[in-house]
């Protein structure tokens, strides 16, 4: 992390040399529980790092548009992940074709949902763009959710987001660094897969699991 508070792009790019399984062990060494739900899964298989611009949104029968999503996406810097907190409401679309189109021409990283996702073939057949969502869906949120604030702290399955926590996500699923220990929990994930490299090798000589087990206490 740098005096600004940011996580630098070195350490953007170490966690996306490793994987998320390592991240969440490491953070559980930290006594972090960084982890997020098995339902929210990548709609497209791609590997997603960066830090968190976050958005929440509530239910309303007011057919308000997304303002505080469009003017994230326009404004929010490159790399970044949209995050989108619906108290993990399965059954609406927070996120589409369009909003995908800014995101990328806005070069953002990713977009984590709370909820659901829709226009999934457009997305799938125009862009490679990383959406880890709850749900796929084909109704649309205006008329009922709101947004209600961006860029303050959400949660989503007890796991509290900043804005600049590292969001990390790969097919295994979604793990939040918070930004403070994204440094330290980097040095950890690289060490667990030297490791496990080791214990790889060690078990393919040996064609022993348990020898392995045993000699490097790691499962």
């Amino acid at each position: 992390m740098n005096a600004t508070g940011k996580v630098s792009k070195d350490i953007i790019e170490g966690l996306r040399s490793v994987t998320v399984a390592s991240v969440t062990d490491a953070l559980w060494e930290m006594g972090i529980s960084g982890h997020l739900s098995h339902e929210i899964k990548p709609v497209l298989p791609a590997k997603m790092v960066g830090p968190a611009v976050t958005v929440y949104k509530e239910p309303t029968t007011e057919r308000l548009p997304p303002t505080h999503i469009l003017e994230l996406i326009d404004s929010a810097e490159p790399g970044s992940v949209i995050v989108i907190a619906i108290d993990g409401y399965k059954d609406s679309a927070t996120w589409g074709g369009l909003m995908t189109t800014g995101a990328v021409v806005n070069g953002l990283e990713g977009a984590l949902l709370d909820g659901g996702v829709r226009d999934v073939e457009e997305i799938e057949r125009d862009y490679s763009f990383p959406i880890f969502a709850r749900s796929i869906h084909p109704a649309a949120s205006v008329g009922r959710f709101k947004t209600v604030s961006s860029n303050e702290p959400v949660e989503i399955d007890g796991v509290l987001i900043r804005p600049g926590d590292v969001i990390m996500g790969d097919r295994d699923g979604v793990v939040v660094i918070p930004v403070d220990k994204a440094e330290e929990c980097l040095k950890k994930a690289l060490e667990i897969e030297a490791r496990e490299r080791e214990q790889t090798r060690h078990i393919q000589k040996t064609k022993s699991i348990r020898e392995g087990l045993d000699k490097y206490q790691r499962i």
